[in-house]
């Protein structure tokens, strides 16, 4: 695997660097900024660039402008962002204008090395990887929380595990259940929330982002409105 890292962080940017090498990853370029990330791509052709969202000049959205561009390039190059804080909108944004191979994940992931590992060699794959931590954001606030009362303790675990990218294999090996359980309990998930049946494993992720992000904007539509999951 041939890997791009672009960090602003001297430190981080090395750390990474010296754990993909050890794992036999080839680490063709370091860079400090997102300006030259689209040329080494362009040259290149790595198979991941893992990617700061916040960098220089401004801080601000360089990252995910510049993962949005290497998307439009077509150069299957997959793009696993890291973010300092939770950043919903910008995680969406990835998602849904990628066809596959995206993860954005927090920085502290980092210090868990096989997790972190772990999203590098699936958004290689062409899986779809999202921080738990954003699914808990999506459905942190009393509204969201009636929402998924509709579900089970276990489905709403299985909910999660579904909006961070893993497959049912993945999700059998997190809770230690049989597959036919994981099967059920997703075709629960999906009748009772209403979500299009999909193995798709990125439409998957699309339909739950979709789902509750579609859940944040009703409350502003019609503050005074009833819940309903009706459509």
């Amino acid at each position: 695997m041939r890997v791009v890292i672009a960090e602003d962080s001297a430190l981080l940017r090395a750390g990474m660097a010296r754990l993909l090498t050890d794992e036999g990853i080839e680490v063709i370029a370091s860079l400090r900024d997102a300006t030259e990330v689209l040329e080494v791509v362009r040259t290149s052709r790595p198979h991941v660039v893992i990617m700061d969202v916040r960098m220089p000049p401004t801080f601000t959205d360089e990252g995910i402008r510049a993962a949005l561009d290497i998307q439009k390039l077509g150069a299957d190059t997959s793009v696993l962002l890291l973010s300092q804080y939770v950043e919903p909108t910008y995680a969406e944004e990835l998602v849904r204008n990628a066809p596959a191979g995206t993860g954005y994940l927090l920085k502290q992931r980092v210090g868990d090395f096989e997790e972190f590992l772990s999203a590098v060699h699936r958004v290689r794959r062409g899986e779809t990887v999202l921080d738990s931590d954003i699914f808990k954001q999506f459905v942190g606030s009393p509204r969201e929380k009636r929402a998924t009362e509709v579900l089970t303790q276990r489905e709403r675990q299985v909910l999660e595990l579904m909006a961070t990218g893993l497959t049912n294999g993945g999700i059998v090996n997190r809770l230690g259940i049989s597959e036919r359980a994981v099967e059920k309990h997703v075709t629960s998930i999906l009748g009772k929330l209403r979500i299009p049946n999909s193995g798709e494993n990125h439409r998957r992720v699309l339909a739950v982002l979709e789902y509750l992000r579609g859940l944040r904007g009703s409350r502003t539509e019609s503050a005074h409105a009833p819940w309903s999951l009706a459509p």
